[in-house]
């Protein structure tokens, strides 16, 4: 762990949002802070480093002619695509330290097969042409919020209208947590809509995992929600970030947590705060707007 000194050099505000560290704020705001601002080591894990190397294979299947697109091509992928990832995050070598016979990674390389195999039952990349892959996208709001994340796919009719496809390679939420699995998707229309001001038309979600699809077609109301929640999101971010308050969220997502041993929670002391504060309650850090730059 870095040392106050080391922290507050290399601790910024943080100046814009993802839908994946809004869910970390959701989540919990302590956890966020930890991301964002401490920055703090987490190990890899094997379900998402998974998830990576087959997102690294589908995108990457579709550089190859329609007729080409099959899944015993898309599994040769694989072991290339792993190479790959260990090459550019020389931290993956963790993940089967203990597994000198190779078991273990075999097992999981062939979960990983099996994932690409199910998208075949899916979609048929043979009658796909994504207009984008693996698409960086940024925009900012009125309020000067900035807004970033990566699609993995928009696809594009001939009529004009945009469908952006994530996927996913854990199994589908039961339908009472739907809505939080299609804030992230929204969260891109958002981004989309005030860029390009087209509203997609389709947004979908491919779980791998259980072999689901789930397809939402969004209205400018569903637009103008996302963004009002996302300011109130950020205004409690930027008091947060002024005031030095992080409170912990306690759920059962903690027994996942590789930041327990620093977790008030589980008797855990923060490492110090690196960045300056304001007293709560004080006439500036009332309000709370520090800007997102």
């Amino acid at each position: 762990m870095e040392t106050s000194t080391e922290g507050a050099a290399a601790a910024v505000r943080p100046a814009s949002l993802s839908p994946s560290r809004a869910g970390d704020f959701m989540q919990c705001p302590l956890l966020y802070r930890f991301r964002v601002i401490d920055k703090l080591p987490e190990k890899p894990s094997e379900a998402a480093t998974r998830g990576t190397l087959v997102h690294a294979v589908l995108e990457r299947l579709f550089d190859a002619p329609a007729s080409e697109r099959t899944a015993p091509r898309a599994k040769s992928l694989i072991p290339g695509q792993w190479d790959r990832l260990r090459e550019t995050r020389p931290e993956l070598t963790e993940l089967f330290a203990d597994d000198p016979e190779g078991e273990r990674m075999a097992r999981w390389l062939s979960d990983a097969e099996k994932l690409v195999e199910r998208w075949f039952t899916l979609e048929d990349p043979t009658r796909l042409e994504p207009a984008e892959r693996e698409l960086f996208v940024q925009a900012e709001l009125a309020s000067g919020l900035k807004l970033r994340g990566i699609i993995d796919r928009v696809d594009v009719a001939p009529s004009g209208d945009v469908r952006i496809v994530d996927y996913k390679t854990g199994k589908a939420p039961r339908p009472e947590y739907a809505e939080g699995a299609l804030f992230q998707m929204k969260f891109y229309a958002l981004v989309v809509w005030r860029l390009k001001g087209v509203v997609p038309r389709r947004l979908q979600l491919v779980y791998l995992g259980s072999g689901d699809v789930i397809t939402y077609d969004p209205v400018v109301a569903d637009l103008e929600r996302v963004e009002r929640k996302l300011l109130a999101l950020w205004e409690a971010i930027e008091l947060a970030t002024a005031t030095g308050e992080w409170r912990p969220r306690p759920t059962k997502l903690c027994g996942w947590c590789d930041h327990q041993a620093v977790c008030p929670e589980f008797g855990g002391t923060p490492p110090p705060y690196p960045l300056p504060v304001r007293a709560p309650g004080s006439a500036e850090g009332a309000q709370g707007r520090m800007g997102p730059g």
